[in-house]
């Protein structure tokens, strides 16, 4: 790896010898490889081989890379491959954030932190999973629905739109656009297009979407400021200046000195900071700061919906009761033919985030509308509120789930009975297909199906407690 020769200039002086030559080595190393288990999903399951990410509840360090999509279990939102520092936003909502609230993720995709946040949430709390580009709000809304938590809305909105639309959060993660200096061992374009003057974009431009945001979050409020990048301008800076100019305390997170964490590095400014330095910590780049703002705090994830702020002209939907397992906590809405299910206790929430802002997903998609014909939805197959009984189910191989991630024809399942069925590898679920006795319907989305034709060696990661 060639480093920018600004770059080793910039951190040599900034660190000091003795660490910059630590981290420098790090760089040099190969990046470790890491996932996290989705606890709604993966109670019972265990790594094959592995060691645990120390400041995650569900993290774990593999041996060696897989290819993970030739794992059914991966594409069933099973576990989510993530590398081990932004895991640290478990141990910060842990300590911190003990009752419901309402939580917002301003720069979400590909979505790692916004299910660490989901799975470290109390339950109640509804996330809100934000991002501004388009493409990377799609695979945002695909990993969302794969984790198959209920209380979770996916939007595409830049900053100022949220700023402008009257929305307000307990907690909100800004883990802002950086200028990506964590991300040189695993990203060689992130080192081509590293320069002194894309830090100084950056860290303006950082400055620009918390100001935009910071009316968003409640007096009392927690802001979890994060970038994957190592220089001051970017991290103590605009830490030092969200406390001084908009007002903030910065607070400490309880970490165990064997995590090997480095803190403030800017000699007159000693707040409790976070920094993942590659070769001290295993892990990539990362910064974070938890910072409190000024206020007293209201939490509004205790708020219920009020009959009187529900004036919306109701269309009668039919939803099959029993494809939910508490089909009567959910008010029902229709867009553009879809159907989702939103749960009761945050509709009016939702209500509001719809008027002002691009809702992508939300809740539970159950279907979409074919003429008088419901069919079910990809989100529904992957919800943990499916009801179990819903559908019939038919229990593929490793390879035959493989066979249907990639779209392909299965047999006809002539002693299943006809209609929707859903599939399963290893006891989870994949997706739906149209049994017709004699040959079969691959209902499996289109733009998530396996594109590589080439079969490679199934691959498993986890296995079923026995």
């Amino acid at each position: 790896m060639e480093l920018p020769g600004d770059f080793i200039q910039y951190m040599e002086g900034f660190m000091g010898e003795s660490l910059w030559t630590e981290l420098r080595s790090g760089l040099m190393e190969e990046a470790p490889v890491s996932i996290r288990m989705n606890p709604f999903k993966a109670q019972d399951m265990t790594v094959n081989e592995g060691t645990l990410v120390l400041w995650c509840q569900q993290g774990w360090y593999l041996p060696s890379r897989p290819v993970f999509t030739s794992d059914p279990l991966f594409h069933a939102g099973a576990y989510y491959v993530q590398e081990a520092s932004s895991m640290f936003l478990d141990t910060v909502l842990r300590e911190y954030v003990k009752e419901p609230v309402t939580m917002l993720d301003l720069c979400a995709a590909p979505g790692g932190k916004s299910t660490v946040a989901r799975a470290a949430l109390p339950e109640g709390s509804l996330l809100v999973s934000n991002e501004p580009i388009r493409k990377r709000a799609q695979i945002l809304m695909e990993n969302i629905q794969k984790f198959g938590h209920a209380d979770v809305i996916v939007t595409n909105n830049y900053p100022h739109d949220y700023a402008s639309s009257g929305l307000q959060f307990d907690v909100i993660l800004a883990d802002v656009p950086c200028s990506g200096e964590g991300m040189f061992r695993k990203d060689a374009e992130a080192i081509g297009e590293w320069s002194r003057q894309q830090v100084e974009k950056c860290w303006r431009l950082q400055r620009e979407i918390i100001t935009d945001i910071w009316d968003c979050l409640r007096p009392g409020g927690l802001l979890i400021y994060s970038t994957c990048t190592f220089n001051a301008l970017e991290d103590e800076e605009n830490v030092r200046f969200i406390r001084d100019e908009l007002g903030a305390e910065v607070l400490p997170v309880t970490v165990d000195p064997s995590w090997n964490i480095t803190g403030s590095l800017v000699p007159d400014f000693l707040e409790p900071v976070y920094r993942f330095l590659p070769g001290k910590t295993k892990g990539e780049g990362l910064f974070m700061a938890l910072l409190r703002k000024e206020g007293d705090a209201v939490n509004t994830g205790k708020r219920k919906n009020k009959e009187k702020d529900r004036k919306e002209k109701k269309t009668k939907i039919e939803v099959p009761a029993e494809w939910l397992s508490q089909a009567d906590d959910y008010d029902y809405v229709q867009s553009s033919g879809k159907v989702m299910a939103i749960p009761r206790r945050w509709k009016t929430f939702y209500d509001q985030v719809a008027k002002t802002l691009h809702v992508m997903h939300a809740g539970i998609t159950i279907g979409e509308m074919k003429g008088k014909d419901l069919i079910p939805d990809q989100s529904l197959a992957l919800s943990i509120e499916r009801d179990p009984q819903a559908f019939p189910t038919v229990e593929l191989s490793v390879d035959e789930a493989l066979g249907y991630l990639r779209k392909e024809t299965l047999p006809g399942l002539s002693d299943s009975p006809r209609g929707y069925t859903l599939v399963t590898c290893q006891g989870l679920p994949l997706g739906f297909l149209k049994n017709l006795g004699n040959r079969t319907n691959n209902l499996y989305p289109q733009e998530w199906r396996i594109k590589s034709s080439h079969i490679t060696a199934p691959c498993q990661i986890i296995h079923r407690n026995k």
